[in-house]
Order: structure tokens, then C-alpha cells, then sequence
């Protein structure tokens, strides 16, 4: 193999499009590149994710690989979900932690990964095994599973296991540790001050379970760690003393290590994405991802290239990164599998699926607080609810939160709904106020009040009118804290129809939700 074909094996590129593009043809054929990445931009029907996966493959055994090409998504299910129509809607992460029942966590894994599988996507970056224990966290939120260590753990673990069990190949992230930061790394450099002591006890502690459990890859984070790392501002992607001091020598992972995104910003205003992807490689990673500009994508290999030649980087450092992804792939995908998986297979998005994640969302949903009664069939609701611009931008914009609307109007029909933009927030409470006065009940959706003075502002205003008031937070539980007088609080964790469906059904009293917060309320 050509040292650019070795090069070319370290990195996983993404692409615009449902059908294959011509620059994804040559990443293959002339740098036989790791693996791609999909995104919402790359979804369609079931049908043609398949034909999609399926002409990566034909064009990857076409160009000469050994062992099929690595294809991975973001479906970490809830808020961060790339599937769409046609396929079965699973909890998130923070709504399994508020089951409090592992074996969901394994069961709502087992469904992913036969999903995906059977769409030819064969490794999910998923399970996030980041401790959630700052409730400013502007990124992980409720991508996590809770802010215990040993809950988290159990839960990650057994997701982990889950989509194992179903021959997709797993990632944990974002290595050491992304749940105690105040800054998005897709928008700047995180830092986190803690002592290494304070991570063995608190961050590390799902990623040391889940390597002795037989993890497959883990993601490195975009955060800087001065207690790991003494060169200044050096993320721990970046850095060596983290991915092979700490994760390869000290936790004896032999498995594949991966970045996140090389453009986001921790790295491309700081090192550069094609710079950095050397010093990812230098510190010890074995795959570099480069999701979206395809001349940084060519850069990047050939920057590696360079590398190697100029001695900085060792042949061998090279060949023990392609032995490592070589070897998990052939653990759970082969050429012949692959072939014979033409059709999608009938339990994608089947009844029996949906009917098994809806019990979970029952035991998730989360009912905090109030003394209110389930709404009379006989009364007249409004219905008000933020559009959905709060979302962070690993988040995939095509679920919002106007389909509580469509859900609600399923089971009352004496319902009118407001959706109010943002910037409108302020300037429309004194209407609202007075709409609310025609009405016998409110119902009014909160996406991340607790980052948004306005939405704040409007709800307090909509229950000084005296309505009974039931308030449902969307994203994250911390919502829960700044509205005691609320009629009921309820906590959805994510704005998926499944969860919509079952809150839209216990407000009118039609089910009971069993979810406990897996987060502490300040």
C-alpha cells in the first residue's frame, strides 16, 4: 500500500447529499479513506440510506480495500438523532437516565444498532459517557446520561453492550471527560481545571468501566485539561500525554481512538484543521475526522504525508493504526454481509419497535412537581411554545418543538396553539397575558429557560394571570427549578414525537409517566 494510501486510511470525511459524491469517489479511489460520516444532510427514506451505504461499499471494494469502509453517524437517539422518517424513534440519553433501568438503556441499544445495521451505517458515535454535572453545560446537557458517576457508568455500559450485541461497532465520548464545561467546543476552547485525582473519581470513571467491558473506539474531546497536558491551550485531542500517557498506557485501551470534527473551532481557529490533524495523529490517534470541506480532507492526508516523510511521523505508528481499525471492523462487518444485505429489513421502524421504545418514554418522562389535575376534555387550552432556535449545532434541526402541537391535538381538540419566535419573546408577554385570559388552561413549552432570561420572563407573566399554567421543559431539566408555582412540571428531555406523544397524553390524563430527574435541581 502507497504511504498516501496509508495516510488515507486515518481519516473519515463527510459529503453533501443522499446519492454519492464525485469527491467522496476520489477520497476512496486515490487515498482509500477510513471511512465516512453521515449526517441529517445525508438522510433520506430507509431506502435510500441503504442504496446509499451500499454504493460507498461497491465504490470502496472497487478501488481495492481489504475489509469494508468504515461508515459512522451521530445517532446518539433524543436530541441528537440523524435517522428520520421510517425509522424508530428512541430515547435519548438523559430520558433512559431518568428510567433508571439499565436494561432500557441495552434494549433502546439493541434497536439502534439492528437500525442501523440493517441500513449498511455499521459504527454508531454513540454512547456519550460524559458526566453531565454542570447544568450551564451548553453542549452535553442532556446528550448525557445523568451527573452520577456510577449511574452513568451502568447506563453507558449497557448501551455500549446493546448495539455490540447488534453488530454495530461503538465509540464513547468525548474522552476524558465533556460534561463539566461551560463553553461548546464547536464555538471555542473549552477548559477544564479539575485535578487528575478529580477525574479517576468523576470523568474517567465510565470510560474505565466501559474499556474493561470491551469498548471498540472512544472519541477524544476538543477540551483543554492543564491537569493532563503542560503545554497551554492544548485540547486533549491534541495532546499525547492524554491520548497515549493517560488512555493508551495508564487505561490500557488497545482499541481504535477517533477525533471529533477537526473544523469545529476548539481546533480551527487555534492550530488549524489540517495542522491539527497531524498533531491528532503525533499524540496518538489513529482516525482524524474532517466532516465537511473536502479540500481540507485531501490537505489533511497529504499533510500527513509530509509528515512521514520529514520523520515526524513513523511509518509503524501508521501500520499500528490501520491494524487496529482493521481489526474492528473485521469483528462486526464483512464483504459478504454486506452483499447480502439488498433490502431493508422489515423491522426497521416496525410497530413492535415503536410499541417497546414508547413503554420507555413512559418510565422516563418525568412528572417534578404540582398539584394539578389532568385536563378536562370540556376546557379550552392554549398551547405556547419557543421555536426551536436553541439547539445547539451538533443538534439536528429538523425536529422542533411544534410537533407537541400536532400531538396534543390528537387527544383535545378544544386547543389553539402560539409559537413564538425568539426575538419576539419580550415584546409579545402583554398579548399573550391577555390572550390567556380566554382560555381555562396553558400549557407552554420551555427549550433551555434556564439560559434565556426571556423565556423566563414570559412564563412567570402567563402564570401571574391565575390560569393554571403546566409547563413542560423540552431540553434540559434545570428548566424545572425556576417555575414552583407551575400547575404540573414535567420533564421531557427532548423534543422527539414519542416523547410529545406521551406527555400530550398524560396532560389530558390518558397515561401515567414514571421518569425521576437524573439530575440534581439547584
Amino acid at each position: 500500500m502507497s504511504l498516501k494510501k496509508k495516510a488515507g486510511r486515518l481519516l473519515i470525511a463527510g459529503f453533501k447529499g443522499t446519492i454519492i459524491s464525485d469527491e467522496i469517489k476520489h477520497l476512496i479511489h486515490e487515498y482509500h479513506i477510513g471511512g465516512v460520516i453521515l449526517f441529517g444532510r445525508n438522510i433520506g427514506t430507509p431506502n435510500e440510506i441503504l442504496a446509499l451505504t451500499q454504493s460507498l461499499q461497491q465504490e470502496a471494494k472497487k478501488a481495492g480495500y481489504k475489509t469494508p469502509l468504515l461508515i459512522c453517524i451521530d445517532q446518539e437517539n433524543g436530541v441528537v438523532r440523524r435517522l428520520g422518517e421510517g425509522t424508530t424513534i428512541i430515547p435519548g440519553a438523559m430520558l433512559l437516565g431518568a428510567t433508571h433501568q439499565p436494561k432500557h438503556a441495552y434494549n433502546a441499544g439493541v434497536i439502534t444498532g439492528k437500525e442501523l445495521k440493517a441500513l449498511g451505517v455499521n459504527w454508531n458515535l454513540a454512547p456519550v459517557v460524559d458526566i453531565n454535572n454542570n447544568p450551564k453545560n451548553p453542549v452535553i446537557g442532556v446528550r448525557s446520561f445523568g451527573e452520577k458517576p456510577d449511574e452513568v457508568t451502568e447506563m453507558a455500559k449497557q448501551s455500549m453492550l446493546g448495539m455490540q450485541h447488534a453488530g454495530v461497532m461503538t465509540t464513547l465520548k468525548h474522552f476524558p471527560g465533556h460534561g463539566d464545561t461551560s463553553v461548546d467546543s464547536h464555538l471555542d476552547l473549552p477548559v477544564i481545571a479539575h485535578s487528575l485525582k478529580r477525574l479517576h473519581e468523576v470523568e474517567l470513571v465510565p470510560f474505565k468501566a466501559c474499556i474493561q467491558a470491551g469498548a471498540d473506539a472512544i472519541m477524544s474531546a476538543h477540551v483543554y485539561f492543564p491537569a493532563l497536558e503542560l503545554e497551554s491551550n492544548t485540547p486533549a485531542t491534541l495532546s499525547h500525554s492524554v491520548i497515549t500517557g493517560l488512555l493508551r498506557d495508564q487505561l490500557g485501551f488497545d482499541g481504535v481512538v477517533t477525533t471529533d470534527c477537526m473544523e469545529m473551532d476548539a481546533i480551527a481557529k487555534g492550530i488549524g484543521t489540517v495542522n491539527g490533524c497531524v498533531k491528532a495523529v503525533k499524540a496518538g490517534v489513529d482516525l482524524v475526522m474532517v466532516s465537511h470541506i473536502h479540500s481540507l480532507q485531501e490537505q489533511s492526508i497529504l499533510k500527513i504525508v509530509e509528515a512521514v516523510e520529514s520523520g515526524e511521523l513513523s511509518v509503524q505508528q501508521i501500520d499500528n493504526s490501520i491494524a487496529r481499525i482493521e481489526r474492528m471492523i473485521a469483528k462486526y462487518t464483512t464483504w459478504e454481509e454486506i452483499e447480502n444485505s439488498q433490502q431493508v429489513a422489515d423491522f426497521v421502524g416496525s410497530f413492535n419497535q415503536q410499541s417497546e421504545m414508547k413503554q420507555i418514554y413512559k418510565d422516563g418522562v418525568t412528572f417534578v412537581h404540582g398539584e394539578g389535575t389532568a385536563i378536562h376534555a370540556s376546557e379550552r387550552v392554549l398551547l405556547i411554545f419557543p421555536t426551536n432556535e436553541y439547539a445547539t449545532m451538533v443538534e439536528d434541526k429538523r425536529y422542533a418543538t411544534i410537533e407537541m402541537a400536532e400531538q396534543l391535538k390528537k387527544v383535545h381538540t378544544n386547543l389553539e396553539i402560539i409559537q413564538v419566535p425568539s426575538s419576539q419573546l419580550i415584546e409579545l408577554i402583554e398579548a399573550l397575558r391577555e390572550q390567556a385570559k380566554n382560555f381555562d388552561r396553558l400549557v407552554v413549552l420551555t427549550l433551555n429557560a434556564v439560559q434565556n432570561k426571556e423565556q423566563q420572563l414570559l412564563v412567570d407573566n402567563l402564570i401571574e394571570t391565575g390560569k393554571p399554567v403546566d409547563i413542560v421543559a423540552v431540553r434540559v431539566p434545570y428548566d424545572a427549578s425556576l417555575f414552583p408555582r407551575a400547575n404540573r412540571m414535567i420533564c421531557t428531555y427532548e423534543f422527539t414525537q414519542t416523547a410529545f406523544e406521551i406527555v400530550a397524553e398524560y396532560l389530558v390524563g390518558e397515561t401515567s409517566i414514571k421518569g425521576k430527574l437524573p439530575i440534581s435541581l439547584v
